[in-house]
């Protein structure tokens, strides 16, 4: 009887995976691609259908970030109509007009009229009543607008991509799985799959970070620097914005990443913890640029995002630390772990209260 495991057989080879010839890998590598690129396609076809859906998701941290603007702009403004259309608004930098008091309300609208004294038409301004239609004149919605005859066609292409990596992306995986995980020994298929869930989730934790908090903040500065420059932000190139959001938030997942690949190094031997406390300093010029390359350039949103990134190295730094310790200083580790981890927890429950719930 043959008493041999799957992976002692000959046909299974050394590393675990049978023994192919080297057309028959090329073989294999022609499907995944055909299998990925057919995922993709699949994605990006259900993006299209619906893609007014698929806009509107990538639009909502721009509503979050006129709200954002708003709610900290407390100067009051005066808006004057024609009818339903904007003459014209000012700021008059102080409550009143001469003798006529403005009160404390920030948003003041009049409409211009035409008033009969005797036989005499006249035009006179009169207090806007449509508290609504003076309100969403001065605090215009920053406006995603196309420029070109084929401008809506690469909007619709731009999301349809995007969104189709991102449908596709789960399967594109597993299909590379398919072809690489062969290869490996069982002990290197379980470092890997590890590797994966916590990869996944740090990247997806990134993209939240960078959507529900980042973005806003970053385009509220974007519009404020504008105007502070004396130029109009209250329009935008559809395509510009779509691409800018999308490459934002896949640079904010990869930078997540960072934790991953130092601790695959740690465990081939190439860094340990002594070598990482001493790449500290230099980790904080790294971090602070990426800061700077991954967002817009002004210093809130890159000191916003180097603080997670720094954050995750030190997690890395003190991980390479515990795989280095006995078992007594294990458990000691796990308490303080545990009592950082509470701190992180409440001091994001307080970030996403702060800008996701107070400036609704």
């Amino acid at each position: 009887m043959d008493h041999q495991t799957e992976e002692e057989r000959p046909e299974f080879g050394a590393e675990g995976g049978p023994v192919k010839s080297f057309l028959e890998h090329l073989e294999d590598l022609r499907w995944m691609l055909i299998k990925s690129c057919s995922a993709v396609a699949v994605g990006m076809l259900l993006c299209l259908i619906g893609a007014d859906y698929v806009v509107g998701i990538i639009k909502w941290p721009l509503v979050k970030a006129d709200q954002l603007r708003a709610s900290d702009d407390k100067s009051q403004s005066i808006c004057f109509f024609v009818g339903t259309n904007v003459w014209g608004t000012f700021r008059p930098g102080a409550t009143n007009l001469g003798a006529l008091d403005l009160g404390t309300n920030r948003h003041l609208g009049f409409e211009l009229v035409t008033v009969s004294l005797g036989s005499n038409q006249v035009l006179a301004l009169q207090p806007m009543t449509n508290q609504a239609l003076v309100d969403k004149a001065l605090n215009l919605p920053t406006t995603l607008r196309n420029f070109s005859p084929v401008g809506g066609f690469w909007v619709a292409f731009q999301v349809a991509l995007y969104g189709g990596l991102v449908l596709g992306s789960p399967f594109i995986i597993y299909f590379l799985g398919q072809f690489a995980l062969p290869a490996l020994k069982i002990k290197e298929k379980k470092y890997v799959l590890r590797g994966f869930v916590i990869g996944t989730g740090l990247f997806l934790s990134g993209v939240a970070f960078c959507y529900f908090v980042l973005m806003r903040i970053a385009l509220a500065a974007s519009t404020k620097y504008s105007e502070w420059l004396g130029f109009s932000a209250s329009e935008w190139r559809a395509e510009d914005y779509i691409s800018f959001v999308c490459k934002f938030m896949l640079g904010m997942g990869l930078g997540f990443e960072l934790p991953v690949v130092i601790l695959t190094l740690v465990k081939i031997g190439i860094l340990d913890h002594r070598k990482l406390a001493g790449m500290r300093r230099y980790m904080i010029v790294v971090n602070l640029i990426l800061g700077a390359v991954l967002t817009t350039p002004e210093v809130v949103t890159q000191v916003l995002m180097f603080i997670p990134l720094q954050g995750l190295y030190e997690l890395s730094v003190w991980i390479a630390w515990y795989w280095e310790q006995d078992e007594p200083k294990k458990r000691k580790a796990r308490w303080i772990f545990a009592l950082v981890v509470l701190v992180i927890a409440a001091a994001s429950a307080w970030a996403y209260w702060y800008f996701a719930l107070s400036h609704k």
